[in-house]
């Protein structure tokens, strides 16, 4: 069995594309992707160096398998999943004349991208304004008792996560859905 690594690296929801270059920069290196484990944690194999495309795709459950014999007819092999991300990989010398790109048409990107927003970030919005927001206005005005600074740093450090993932991630994600609708 070849040497198992385990890499930390961290990218939020909007930061796929980077991480799809990460993986293929590993793979350079002699590190075959094996599995993600959440939040941050890569298992990767130490193998030959190899120049590999790696796709990250978000779907629902419900296309399942169909969808996932489909890309491999394609030629793309899966390596897994992790929280909704499909893990896919192709070597890069077999996407020379096909291309390198999971999606086949810029409505199927706009599809995912949408997908992301809906089933991610509205939720983690929901959350926000329903339990950290009202939390921290509590731990600002002294309603929580006792450990009320602890409270106060804690929903503060929490608020301010949530608003830089707000920021960075949905001004990412949205871009990106503005982008491809301008070409459809």
């Amino acid at each position: 069995m070849a040497e198992r690594v385990t890499k930390l690296a961290v990218f939020t929801i909007a930061d796929f594309k980077e991480e799809e270059r990460w993986l293929r920069e590993k793979a350079r290196e002699g590190l075959r992707f094996v599995r993600m484990i959440v939040p941050c944690f890569y298992v990767f194999e130490r193998v030959e160096p190899e120049d590999v495309i790696y796709r990250l795709d978000f779907r629902d459950a419900q296309e399942g398998a169909d969808y996932e014999r489909m890309l491999e007819d394609f030629g793309w092999e899966s390596c897994g999943n992790c929280m909704g991300w499909g893990y896919w990989r192709r070597s890069a010398a077999e996407t020379a004349g096909d291309g390198e790109e999971l999606f086949s048409d810029d409505e199927s990107r706009l599809g995912m991208v949408k997908r992301v927003l809906q089933t991610r970030l509205l939720p983690l919005m929901t959350i926000f304004l329903c339990c950290v927001l009202p939390s921290l206005v509590r731990a600002i005005n002294g309603e929580l008792y006792g450990a009320s600074r602890f409270f106060l740093c804690f929903f503060g450090l929490m608020a301010a996560l949530y608003i830089y993932l707000f920021v960075h991630c949905g001004g990412k994600l949205l871009r990106m859905r503005r982008e491809l609708e301008k070409k459809d």
